[in-house]
């Protein structure tokens, strides 16, 4: 067919999270409390972080980032979906689905910059106390992080163009329940080998390149709190970074699952749940494991919330 005759698709259908109309009203109840608890506990890590003294360290300023990144993850599909939820429909146009495949990549691929310039934080903070101030300057935490955003928003960029311009003339189901690079490659008519490429690099670079430095921040890690003298020494040790520990562990198994797997399979009806934990749940639960295990954020809370009363 010739690309004069081909119809261009105007809009995609997305496959719904969830499958029961009859209980629409309650998604949607749940969907607006989930919301709502990423936007409210995310916007308090951050504003805790600029206007608290104690916080104005390395390790917050990292999780306040992390804070930015999740408010970007789950306001780039949320708003979306409340919005088909209520109006009984799941379409999205092809500018709207492009704008949140970019929106989505880049907060997901910065978040794996992220998460591993966070373990270096506190393979620092562990295994070289006595230049941590040195190494960990506020100049070296700026560049740090303009190169995590840096490159986050390169790699979405780049992406997100490869797919724009590619040619969709049908089928317009999305097998997800938002626009991801993969399930919108596979409905395109034309050629997707270079998308692929691209996409594949990523995963080896940006996924399987900074999980494998992770693991070895967290082996020597590791290593070194089993070389401290006593029990208590150790876990005080661990305790200020197992909370990291537990978001890697969440947010890596969600996109190993996902992402380092063949485009074929993506044909196959998509395992949603494992979408919605790392799309929706990851985001909110993100602020919550970081400030119900650290003494300094409820603090931090108690002092900023306007109705605490100090007696």
């Amino acid at each position: 067919m010739h690309p004069q005759n081909l119809t261009k698709v105007s809009e995609f259908i997305l496959e719904g999270v969830f499958d029961n109309p009859h209980l629409q009203g309650l998604y949607i109840a749940v969907s607006l409390c989930l919301y709502l608890t990423a936007i409210l506990s995310n916007s308090f890590v951050i504003i805790a972080t600029v206007v608290h003294p104690p916080l104005h360290i390395p390790m917050y300023f990292f999780i306040s980032n992390l804070a930015i990144l999740d408010l970007v993850c789950i306001s780039s599909v949320l708003p979306k979906m409340l919005e088909n939820l209520i109006l009984g429909k799941n379409i999205i146009s092809f500018e709207g689905c492009v704008v949140q495949l970019y929106t989505f990549t880049f907060s997901g691929s910065t978040e794996l910059i992220l998460l591993t310039v966070m373990s270096y934080d506190r393979y620092l903070a562990i295994c070289q106390p006595l230049h941590y101030i040195t190494m960990m300057s506020k100049r070296t935490c700026i560049f740090l992080m303009a190169g995590v955003w840096g490159v986050g928003t390169i790699n979405s960029l780049i992406n997100t163009l490869l797919v724009a311009q590619l040619d969709f003339c049908g089928p317009n189901l999305v097998q997800d329940f938002l626009c991801e690079i993969l399930p919108v490659l596979a409905l395109s008519c034309s050629s997707t080998s270079l998308s692929e490429i691209m996409v594949y690099m990523a995963d080896i670079i940006l996924g399987i390149g900074n999980f494998l430095l992770v693991i070895l921040s967290y082996c020597l890690i590791i290593t070194t709190i089993l070389k401290i003298q006593g029990s208590a020494g150790k876990w005080k040790a661990f305790s200020t970074c197992s909370s990291h520990l537990a978001i890697v562990g969440l947010f890596y198994s969600t996109v190993i699952y996902t992402y380092i797997q063949p485009i074929s399979t993506l044909l196959e009806k998509k395992n949603k749940t494992v979408s919605i934990i790392y799309a929706l749940v990851t985001p909110t639960m993100n602020p919550l494991i970081y400030s119900l295990r650290n003494k300094v954020i409820k603090e931090a809370f108690w002092k900023i919330v306007p109705f605490h009363k100090t007696y």
